[in-house]
This record gives C-alpha cells, structure tokens and sequence, in this order.
C-alpha cells in the first residue's frame, strides 16, 4: 500500500522558525509526528538593531537545508494581530442564500475592499435548519490584506516550496486544542463537536503579543492581548540599565540571578498588567456567555517559560493553570522524546495545529491561500489530459474538413444565387428597422433624462418636508383629559429647539464614530449596536427639553428624564411607519423613507429650573416642535435668508412666524450652509417669536395683572437624539421592513 502524504506545519514568530511534520497512522485515532525543527533567530525580529526579512530568510535556508519537503503538504501561520477575526450570528435564512449573506457582512466588517484582502468563512457550531430556515447559525470570518498573506509566504516559495495552506495562528492553536485536549474526532457523519458546558483558555505568549482562545470544542472566541514577553525584557532594560540581551537572559534565568528578588520587583507592574488585561478579556467573555464555566487555562509559547508566571497566573485569575508538556494525540518516540523538541515543546502548539488540518484532522477547513494560487495548479494537474484532448480534437477537425472539402466540389452556385440574395435583401431591411428603432429609443431616452432633471428638485423638497412631518409625528402627544393637564411636570410634551442636519458621504463614519466613542450601547436595540446604516445621507440632529419628571406623581423613575426621551421619539423612530388613526392611509413613514439608528447621544437633568407661567416672553410655552428656517437641499430655489421660519405646535395652536401671534415655539431664519439650523427663538400668544422679528402685542394691557399663578421650580431636562437618514424616493419604498414577516408592518413594530 502507498505512504500516506505527510505534512509540514511551519510557524514562524519574532523569536524562531518552528516546524513539525505528522502523518496520519494506522489506527487513525492519533498521528504520527516523524520529524521537526527548531530554529531560533539570531535576534528577536523586534529588536532595534535587527532587519527581520533578512533574519527570516537566513531561518528559512536552514530549514530547507535540513529537511527535505519534496510531496509534503505544507501549512503555514499568519499572526493573529494583523489578521481579522469575526463571528458572526446570522439571521434567519435559507441554507442557499448564506454564501450571500456573509459576502454582504464581509463588505461590512473587513475596512478594505474585498479586492485588497484574501478571506474565507466557515459555519462554526450552532444552526439549525427548520421549514426551509437556518436559525441561529453562527460564521466565522477571517481576512487578510493580500499582499501580508504574500509576504508571508514568500521566504518559503523563494525555495520553490509549494504551500497548501495559510491559517490564522488562533485557528491553528483552535485545532490543537480540540484534538489534543478536548480528544475530538471527525467520524464522517458527525463533523461538529458537542456543545460543552466547560470551556479551556489557551494563552499563547509570544515575543510582543498575547493570543487568548476561549472555547469549548464548538464555540470560539479570540483576541489579541497587547502584551508578550518583550515587555518584561524592556521593564528590565528600563528599571536595571541593562542591554535588551542582557536584559532577555536574566528574564530566561531569573531564579539564577544574583538577585532574583529584584529581577522580579522590576517585572511586577508588567506581571499586573498582563493579569489585568487576561481578567477583562474573561469578564467580556463571561458577559456574553453567562452559562460558560472555566475549566482550565493553558499556557503555550516560550513566553510561557519565564519563572514564577504559571504560578502568579494561577493565584490571580483563581482557575487551574497549566503549561503545554505533552501531546496526548501524536505518536512518535524520535520526536516526542528528543531533548531539543521538549525544552521547546510550548511552542509547536501552532505548528501542531496547522500540520493537523492540513491532514483534515480538524473542523477548520478555512485557508487564506490566495485563490489564483489555486486555480493554477489545478489548471496544472490538468494540462496533460488537456493536450491530449485538444489532439484528438484537432484530428477529429481535420478529418471533417476533409470530408468537407469533397462534398464543396459538388455544390453549383448559380443554383442557390436567387435564395443568397433574397437573404441579402431581407437582412437589409432588418438592419434598416434595428437602425431606426435605436434613433427612436435613444431620442426616448434622453426625454426620459430630461423630464428626471426637471423634476428632480421637486422630489427632495417633498422628501424634506416629509421628513419634518415624520419627526414632528414621532413626538409624544397628550391625548384626552390629558390636554387639559396645565402642571408642565405632567405634561407628555418635547419642546424641540433646534433641528440640524449635516450631509456626510457615508453616514456608517457616523456609527463607527459613536461606537469607538464609548456610545455602542446607547444605540436603541442589538441590531443598531451591531450593524451600521451605509449610504450616502444626513446626520439630524434634534435638541430640545422637557419638564416630564414629576417623580412625586410618577413612581416608576425609569418613564422620567432620558427615559422619556427614549420611550417616546426615540422608539417611534424606530417604526418602519406610524398608524396615527388606524386607517391604511394614515400611515406616517419613518424607517419606510429611510431614517435609522435613532438615539439619545446626550442629556441632563437641571433641577430648580423656575417656571414662570405669567411670564410672556423667554418662558416655556405649550408648544410641541419648532423649526428653523436653514436651507434645504433642493429648497434653495424659493427661500431666502430674510425670510421667516417655520414654526410648527401641538394640536389647536397653530403655527407662527416673526411678526405673527399664535401660540407655539417658532423661530426667524437661520445661516444656511453645510448644516440646516434653527434661528432659535419662542413665541406667544399676541407676540413675535424671540429671534425672529417680534410683533406687536394686540392684548389688552389690564389683562396682564389677571390671572397670576406662583412660579414653580421644576426639573428640566435637555436632550440631543440624533438619526440617519439615507433618504429613499416615494416609488423605491418597500411595503414592509426588510426583517417583517406575515404581520407586515405590525411585527415591525412589536
């Protein structure tokens, strides 16, 4: 019987080249290791004074020197720090279309273009299929820019080495752990691992960084730990003036120094920042896997060599921690026992797992091997079935062209000419409509064309009006009774004060701006948080205040203060669309024209603010919304800075400009330019609004004594929401929102 192929997994880190080669044995319950290298640099690549392309090939010629490749698979490691890691939870979907949708949130999460980085993706446990649907699947998604993944393999193909897989270290160190220490098997029908209550950290310390895995056989969740073993050699070099080699051999032998006590007092604030940093990654991985249990914590990398970590580790993060000292699945006496590969043994974890998949012993199945790659040397294997057939082919040709040539002597031409030329005329004639019907569809065209530039300004006049609409229906809207109510601490009422808007290119910079900022959470719900809108459109921006915050009358503090705010406008903005009055043709569009992510991104509660209900001027008056009169875009034509604003107030009020009466907030023309403003300013009844042109007071001067009521000291509140808005033309609306099932717009809102 042939050999089975062997396989090469090769890593390749600051501090040396790593290398082991397995071999599938016969029992298939374990594999066989057959050989390995170990290959330290001269100088860790990070060092000040070392050329790391140099170093890295110097490496790779020992090891092509030593060790023969020829027909082995060969797999090599990307760090994880300059490659991307996402999992991903996909909604409801039908098994066909999920290629589409990861392809859709690879646009999303990768910040290149698809063009520029080489990625794969891979189902990764849960996910079950029901009435056509796969429900909560979860994906893997791993990228890297193209040319990082080339110049990772280049040391290697510069010695015509042909390699057959590239894979992020944390899958490789992923594919140790579940064969190695969880034991599972691929048996050809059951390929994913049971969902496991305990869950293993592995910790591989390398020379800069730390890569911390968290998983139980199904689950994986990774991240990079800013800190590695080039850290306590620089808090050596800093605290003892030592040199940066020096310095790494009294970390490696600190128990030897002649003062160990202070070797490591001057390593204890790194030792507490790398305890602290492994603490918040297990805190956010508790957080969001609440009924996951800790079972054990490897440590892997020569990192992991340094005297009194294990132990410090163990004390501090209060689980068992234990260092790599065996592999339970391979077999191998030559290897396993050499004294050279056990003073290493740490760190082959990763050339382990990447030696591992390559013999498609593990789950992954995810490569970042540049595809061109592979459609070469599968157009390769193929060329000399493909001359062959393109032989046969051409002898097939000529033969018929042979037997062609005979049959042509025997045609007369002057017995087909009437039927040649009937042809001809015909296909005049068709030529001669094609052509006359192309002039009239071009001509049809360009009217088209025409009547869409005429006609565009006025369709984004109506959308701007119909967005102000939609918001000053989003307001909350004292109904009933509840009119009469003349306490402002009991009134359901937003006085809104200024409406902004700013035109961005893409309005995700916005999401992303507001989510690096610490406000993630504020977003209304989890799909606002995890999915940004994308497009061209306009930030708005609403400021404004309300006294809702009677705590005396309402108990439950949560409806007060930002809460209000939220309950009421902030979740109406979240409405694919508003049902004012219950009919189908009432329906107000919100989410429906494009408005999105709305949320309360500020606000403060002023205590004692006086409330002066006598006081005509500069008081806070009934009114629900005013605004500015900046210019829209598509507006431009017929306003002008002069002009007056538009005032808009609750139901029963009226609207009011400068020089008019009318209840209500109103407000005189603002500057115009990249943002649309308010003009500021609060009428009353028989009064202009303040900051526009005041009118002429027509009441009568002996009712200004009558009916005087006490000033009240009321909390106030202040608020700014902000929203995207992508706006979408009234013919491009969809009925429903894109996630609304059988129940329409009702589901929607629920």
């Amino acid at each position: 019987m042939a050999e089975t192929r062997s396989a090469w997994g090769i890593d390749i880190g600051q501090a040396g080249l790593k290398a082991v080669k397995l071999r599938r044995s016969e029992d298939g319950d374990k594999v066989r290791a057959v050989a390995f290298d170990y290959i330290p640099h001269p100088k860790i690549l990070s060092q000040p004074d070392a050329i790391p392309q140099d170093l890295i090939a110097q490496s790779v010629e020992t090891f092509m020197s030593r060790n023969k490749v020829g027909n082995d698979l060969v797999a090599i490691s990307v760090p994880g720090q300059t490659s991307l890691a996402k999992f991903i939870k996909l909604p409801p979907v039908e098994p066909s279309k999920v290629a589409e949708i990861v392809r859709y949130e690879a646009k999303q999460q990768i910040p290149f273009a698809l063009e520029e980085v080489i990625w794969d993706y891979q189902p990764i446990g849960g996910g079950v299929e029901e009435s056509g649907f796969m429900l909560e699947a979860e994906v893997g998604l791993f990228a890297m820019k193209r040319d990082l993944v080339y110049q990772a393999m280049e040391p290697l193909t510069a010695h015509k080495a042909e390699i057959d897989l590239v894979q992020v270290a944390p899958l490789a160190l992923y594919n140790y752990l579940s064969y190695d220490v969880l034991g599972f098997r691929l048996d050809g029908e059951n390929n994913e691992p049971p969902d496991a209550e305990d869950y293993y950290i592995v910790l591989d310390m390398g020379a800069d960084n730390t890569t911390l895995l968290v998983s139980n056989g199904r689950t994986i969740w990774i991240r990079n730990v800013p800190i590695g073993g080039n850290h306590f050699t620089r808090a050596l070099t800093r605290d003892m003036k030592l040199t940066f080699a020096k310095a790494e051999h009294l970390k490696c032998n600190a128990t030897k120094a002649p003062d160990p006590k202070a070797v490591f007092q001057a390593m204890r604030p790194v030792f507490n920042d790398y305890v602290t940093e492994i603490q918040r990654s297990i805190g956010y991985f508790g957080s969001v896997n609440r009924n996951a249990k800790i079972a054990k914590v490897i440590g892997v990398g020569n990192g992991f060599r340094m005297a009194g970590l294990q132990k410090f580790l163990q004390q501090n993060l209060k689980y068992e921690v234990k260092k790599l000292d065996e592999f339970k699945g391979a077999t191998g006496d030559g290897v396993l026992s050499d004294p050279l590969f056990l003073d290493n043994i740490m760190t082959f974890a990763v050339p382990y797992g990447l030696a591992l998949q390559s013999l498609k012993e593990t789950r992954i199945r995810t490569s970042l091997l540049p595809p061109e790659l592979v459609v070469q040397r599968v157009i390769r294997r193929k060329k000399p079935w493909a001359v062959g057939i393109a032989a046969g082919t051409m002898l097939a040709v000529g033969l018929s062209i042979f037997g062609s040539a005979n049959v042509l002597s025997s045609v007369s031409e002057s017995k087909w000419k009437p039927g040649h030329d009937a042809v001809s005329t015909f296909q005049g004639v068709i030529s001669s409509n094609e052509s006359a019907y192309g002039s009239a569809k071009s001509k049809h065209e360009s009217n088209k064309k025409e009547i869409a530039d005429l006609t565009a300004p006025l369709a984004k006049r109506e959308l701007w009006v119909e967005l102000i609409k939609s918001v000053y229906e989003a307001l909350p809207q004292d109904t009933g009774d509840a009119l009469d109510e003349s306490d402002p601490s009991l009134q359901r009422r937003l006085r809104i004060e200024s409406f902004t808007q700013k035109k961005v290119a893409d309005v995700a910079e916005w999401h992303t701006a507001l989510a690096e900022g610490g406000m993630k959470e504020d977003f209304f719900d989890a799909a606002d948080q995890e999915t940004a809108p994308t497009g061209e459109g306009y930030i708005i921006t609403l400021r404004g205040h309300h006294f809702y915050n009677n705590d005396e009358v309402i108990k439950d503090f949560r409806k007060l203060g930002r809460n209000f705010v939220k309950d009421t406008l902030v979740s109406n903005l979240h409405q694919w669309t508003l049902d004012k009055d219950g009919s189908p043709d009432s329906k107000i569009p919100v989410g429906q024209m494009g408005i999105s992510h709305a949320l309360v991104v500020d606000s403060i509660d002023i205590k004692d603010v006086p409330y002066n209900p006598n006081q005509r001027i500069g008081g806070p008056a009934g009114g629900r919304m005013t605004m500015g009169g900046g210019m829209m875009e598509g507006m431009e034509g017929g306003m002008s800075p002069g002009m007056g604003g538009m005032g808009m107030s609750s139901p029963g009020m009226g609207m009011s400009g400068p020089g008019m009466g009318g209840g209500g907030y109103a407000s005189g023309m603002g500057g115009y330019g990249d943002e649309m403003s308010s003009g500021g300013g609060i009428a009353y009844p028989g009064s202009g609004g303040v900051g526009g042109n005041r009118g002429q007071s027509t009441a009568p001067l002996d009712k200004l004594t009558e009916d005087k009521n006490e000033v009240q000291y009321l909390t106030k509140t202040d608020f700014v929401v902000q929203f995207a808005w992508v706006p979408i033309p009234v013919d491009a609306r969809e009925a429903q929102p894109p996630t609304a099932g059988a129940d329409g717009d009702a589901s929607a809102a629920e």
